[in-house]
Order: structure tokens, then sequence, then C-alpha cells
């Protein structure tokens, strides 16, 4: 879904606007009622985590799902990642595929039928919470902690795909942090109140390779991902000197002329180029030359206790 995010669906309470679209929620609260009532198939050859989201864009699935694969490829666990086929969300695959196994099909269950037949024994899907068919042994929850619900409604009213009570159902919750402002114990409360069994696991954003990039430097940055207002707040945290940016709709289709208006401005202005790892994948290779971009890595102080977690819950439902 290429779109840029209403600025109102994260305001503290909800507008004029989002009351307005209020009865188009009912399409949502439809479909999560669907899911719920559906069939869905358990594979006991091998296990499954879902590592998806309620909050639209933005939560960072795919970095977690890249740091569960470390994690648990390190306990002897044959393990794959895996990603429902999207033709507007290649640039997801082409980075899961860069730093893990993946495999990628146009139905999930197809996915783990083919994971067995290649005698994997984990599979991680980066997004899928809301599917129809399959049954997963473990279901993580990615939030934004500045965003964390936004105005708390659903679509089109807000930016959540099912209601915050639907987290009575998931397992675990990733909680990103890249703003030490935000009043953490608020939002786990709230979380706990909801489902006093549900751990809950912060995660901090690093940048990977920032000895290869000068903070003396003036940039000009740019994204198309679900969240820009995080990319550009990790890199105030770190002192990148930030003077101008633009901002492209979630999964954003590059073309020739976007990147030369970008190459232009900083030129004009006297200033570098930084992007995401997920934006530069996109960009025409004639054009990288002078962009670069910003690899990140998830921190998770408790990673112990978070494999330990996984592996208590994948046994307990052998």
């Amino acid at each position: 879904m290429n779109l840029h995010k209403p600025k109102f669906w994260d305001f503290k309470k909800p507008n004029f606007l989002a009351y307005l679209l209020l009865p188009l929620t009912l399409l949502m609260k439809g479909n999560v009622l669907f899911s719920n009532l559906y069939p869905k198939k358990k594979f006991k050859k091998i296990k499954s985590i879902c590592v998806g989201n309620i909050y639209l864009g933005g939560t960072g699935k795919t970095p977690t799902t890249l740091k569960l694969y470390e994690l648990l490829k390190n306990t002897n666990y044959n393990v794959v990642n895996a990603k429902k086929y999207y033709f507007d969300q290649k640039d997801e695959y082409i980075l899961l595929k860069n730093k893990s196994k993946i495999i990628s099909l146009k139905n999930r269950d197809e996915i783990i039928k083919h994971a067995i037949e290649k005698n994997y024994e984990l599979i991680i899907f980066d997004d899928g919470l809301q599917e129809k068919k399959v049954d997963y042994d473990l279901k993580f929850v990615c939030f934004d902690s500045k965003n964390w619900i936004g105005n708390g409604l659903l679509i089109p009213s807000g930016p959540l795909r099912e209601e915050i009570n639907s987290l009575r159902k998931y397992d675990g919750v990733f909680l990103k942090v890249t703003n030490a402002n935000i009043d953490l114990n608020k939002i786990k409360l709230v979380i706990k109140d909801i489902n006093p069994k549900i751990e809950v696991f912060d995660t901090y954003v690093e940048i990977k390779n920032i000895k290869r990039l000068s903070l003396s430097n003036k940039y000009l940055i740019f994204s198309g991902i679900g969240n820009s207002r995080s990319f550009k707040e990790i890199l105030e945290n770190n002192n990148f000197n930030i003077i101008d940016e633009k901002i492209f709709a979630d999964h954003y289709d590059y073309k020739n002329q976007d990147i030369q208006k970008i190459l232009e401005i900083a030129k004009h202005k006297d200033l570098k180029i930084l992007t995401t790892e997920k934006d530069y994948i996109k960009i025409p290779d004639d054009l990288k030359s002078e962009i670069n971009f910003v690899e990140i890595d998830l921190r998770i102080p408790k990673k112990d206790k978070l494999i330990k977690f996984i592996k208590s819950k994948i046994d307990e439902r052998n």
C-alpha cells in the first residue's frame, strides 16, 4: 500500500475528520471478525513466528525480523525468514534477501509447505498477523513508542488495523524506542492491562555504519518509508546536521527524475545526500554514486530473556 499517512492519524485525540470517517471503520471491524472466525491451519512439522503490527507502517517489522533471524540462527535452529509476495514491497524483500535466507510466495501456507520441503525447523514471517489461513506458534506485535497507537482509531479514521484490545490474542510486543522523552511505563501499563501475560521487549535503533558517515557534513535526507519522522529523529539523535528533507510515500517507486531533482537540490545547496537502506535499494544504479545510506541494527537489551521466551513458547506448543 503506497500512501502518505494522514497527519491526523497521530493526533493524541481524534479530530472532526477522524469522527467523520468512523462509519468506514466498520469494514476493518468486519475484516478482523472474519479473520478470527476463519479456520486456520496449524503446521506441526515446522515452528512459526510472525512479526507484525496493528499500527499501519513504520513500526520496525523488517529490522525486528532480521534481528530475530540473527539471534535464533545462533541457537542452532535451521531458520528461514518469509514474506508474502507483494509487487509494491520488493524493497523489503530485497533487504531480507540480502541479510538472511528468505522464502517469498503469494500465499503464506504455500511458503510454510515449501519451508517444510527444504527441512527448515523454524520460519519467521515479516508481517501477516491479519492472515486468515495460517495459525502461527508465536505472534509478536511491533509498535513505535513515539506514535504508539496514534489517535486510537481503526483505518481510515486512524492508523490501526485492529483495535488495541486485540493484544489479548498475541504473545509479545516489540516497542521501538527512538526518543528518550517517551513514557514507556505508561504504554506498558496499557499493554499489560489488556493482556497481563504478554511479554514486552524494548528495541533501540542503532546506526551500524556510522563510522563511514561524516558528522561534519550538512545533509539532505530523503525517504519513502512508513515512518519518515523516525528516520530523521534517529539521525538527529546521532548528531547529523540535517538541512533539507524530502518525504515520499511508503514503498515509493523512485523514478529517474525524482533522484535527479534530489541531486540538483543537494548540489545547489552544497549538501551530502543520505537515505535509508530500504530506499537506496530502489535507486537506479547509475544514480547511486552521490548518495549514501544508513544501515540500521536493533539492540534488544533483554535478548537472552527474549530467546528463552521464544524457546519456551515453541516447546510448549509441540
